[in-house]
């Protein structure tokens, strides 16, 4: 199983997939709002998505896991 995680702090302004989606290396999962940027979360390495572990408009840390693949 593989780990998509925040890499940075910030609040996720949209999930960008769900649960059973087929994921390919590099493609976003999720975008991240912090301090009035969008920032996408990319996925490191190809899976399908097992859970999502945040919801929008949730405040997240840096390493924090927001999508779990396998």
């Amino acid at each position: 199983m593989a780990d998509v995680e925040a890499h940075i702090t910030g609040t996720v302004w949209k999930i960008e997939c769900k649960p059973g989606d087929v994921i390919a290396e590099g493609d976003t999962v999720a975008i991240l709002e912090s301090m009035k940027m969008e920032m996408p979360v990319e996925a490191e390495d190809p899976g399908t998505v097992k859970e999502i572990l945040c919801e929008e408009g949730q405040a997240v840390n840096e390493g924090d896991v927001l999508v779990v693949l396998e």
